[in-house]
């Protein structure tokens, strides 16, 4: 067994296979952090203990010796394996810690209990994770929906920049000439654009802010405030627990947005729908989208009626069981498969799918083939 292989097996092991292989200085901070979160081996009891100047340390050491990708599963397992929830509202451990979607999650989940003395450091690192969100991901929803709302009506007398030159090659190959390599082009193919003046388009997000749609809801709030800033399109963003809060007015901040968020409590999908119901102005002009697991704790017979109802008048109605990275959620399969034959399709949706769905919604291209093509599974 070669050295570097013994090495990795005593990291894995801990000190209790000290035999295996002696570390070298770097290696010791390595181990000491490992052992500190999962324990020295037989049980594996953590050992961080309550302290906030170890754990400090702890995170010190953590950040500086493994990758980032490392470092957040580090901290995510210190969080909720050691109870140490109430530690991450000081601020210098806040300071201290490497800002993701999950940490962002605990910090919205205690926000009502953060002390006056953190809020400025969780709102630091809660803007952190946005900003990073919105870099990834804005420009490419705001491409998407436009392309989606002003390029929607087929002409064969485009202007230059709306020609669409797939379709056009490919409606003109009849007309190639062999000995030129060239298509004589006889008919422009493109799209009319449609005035920019006035909302073409309205958007409804209904957002399950229950704990374990956490994630899901950072993602929406950043994706609603990136929506609002399209002209085309009039956009809602609406929470709901067993009450219902529309955070409309706050598209323009989505850290205040979230902090305005209360996660955890029940779920009444039914009241939420029966709100954007009430939004409704245009319906074949407008997509709601449910961002729920769909455990319903309502009326299931009056959500359904409302799907319904939302459907036969124009509305396309979207579910999402997750706008998350986790993958798909714990979701009622039942009711999922129920709105599905409604014409409700359900999917977990990643954020970077999510602009090119909601392009599709907006075309209102068919959904179901949508996901098939994009390798999306539906919850029916």
């Amino acid at each position: 067994m070669t050295e570097e292989r013994l090495r990795r097996w005593r990291l894995l092991l801990g000190p209790s296979a000290e035999d295996v292989s002696e570390l070298g200085e770097d290696d010791q901070r390595r181990d000491g952090a490992l052992t500190g979160l999962y324990g020295g081996g037989g049980d594996r009891g953590a050992g961080l203990g309550a302290s906030s100047p170890q754990l400090h340390r702890w995170l010190g050491d953590v950040r500086k010796y493994f990758p980032t990708s490392v470092v957040q599963v580090m901290q995510r397992d210190a969080v909720e394996k050691l109870g140490l929830k109430q530690l991450l509202l000081e601020p210098e451990l806040l300071q201290s810690v490497e800002p993701d979607v999950n940490l962002v999650s605990t910090l919205l989940q205690l926000s009502r209990a953060i002390p006056a003395r953190t809020r400025d450091t969780a709102k630091a690192v809660v803007r952190k994770v946005v900003e990073d969100i919105e870099k990834r991901l804005q420009d490419r929803l705001v491409e998407a929906v436009r392309g989606a709302v002003d390029r929607s009506r087929r002409t064969r007398r485009p202007q230059l920049q709306d020609v669409d030159w797939a379709t056009t090659i490919k409606a003109n190959l009849k007309n190639y000439q062999p000995q030129h390599k060239t298509v004589i082009v006889e008919d422009l193919i493109g799209h009319r654009r449609r005035s920019r003046t006035a909302a073409m388009r309205d958007v409804i997000l209904l957002v399950d802010q229950s704990g374990s749609m956490a994630e899901s809801l950072v993602h929406a709030a950043v994706l609603g405030s990136a929506l609002a800033s399209i002209r085309s399109i009039t956009t809602k963003l609406v929470v709901f627990d067993t009450e219902v809060a529309d955070l409309t007015d706050q598209l323009s901040d989505p850290v205040d947005l979230l902090f305005s968020a209360q996660l955890g409590g029940g779920t009444d999908i039914n009241r939420a729908v029966a709100y954007a119901q009430t939004q409704v102005r245009r319906p074949t002009d407008t997509v709601v989208v449910i961002i729920s697991d769909l455990y319903e704790g309502g009326s299931e017979t009056e959500l359904q009626r409302r799907v319904r109802e939302l459907v036969a008048s124009g509305v396309t109605v979207v579910n999402l069981l997750a706008l998350s990275d986790s993958g798909t959620p714990a979701y009622d399969h039942e009711l999922a498969a129920k709105l599905h034959a409604l014409g409700a399709p359900a999917f977990a949706c990643t954020p970077d799918k999510f602009p090119e769905l909601l392009a599709a919604a907006l075309r209102k291209d068919d959904l179901t083939q949508w996901a098939e093509a994009e390798g999306i599974a539906t919850g029916r």
